[in-house]
């Protein structure tokens, strides 16, 4: 379920950068518009669910989210987007 890069992975990506191989992208003023639209839009809650769960699941729901630092209904949101977009079976 993790996407994070693993050290190695991060290690490799320090040691390029730091070797001069990452240049700046020229003329990417309305990349970065366009970006930020995309970032803006895939935050943006703007669709109600409602579900019933049984106590224990809702119990356990909440529990979770807390061992993860977060709220539950992010909790929720966020292993419906993984399992949509296939990072989770």
């Amino acid at each position: 379920m993790k996407t994070a890069l693993n050290k190695n992975e991060e290690k490799e990506l320090i040691d390029s950068v730091e070797r001069g191989e990452w240049k700046p992208v020229r003329n990417n003023g309305n990349d970065l518009l366009r970006f930020r639209e995309a970032a803006r839009e895939t935050l943006r809650k703007d669709a109600r669910i409602n579900i019933r769960l049984t106590k224990r699941d809702f119990f356990s729901l909440k529990t979770r989210a807390v061992k993860e630092g977060m709220p539950y209904q992010t909790l929720v949101a966020s292993v419906i987007h993984k399992y949509l977009t296939g990072q989770i079976a």
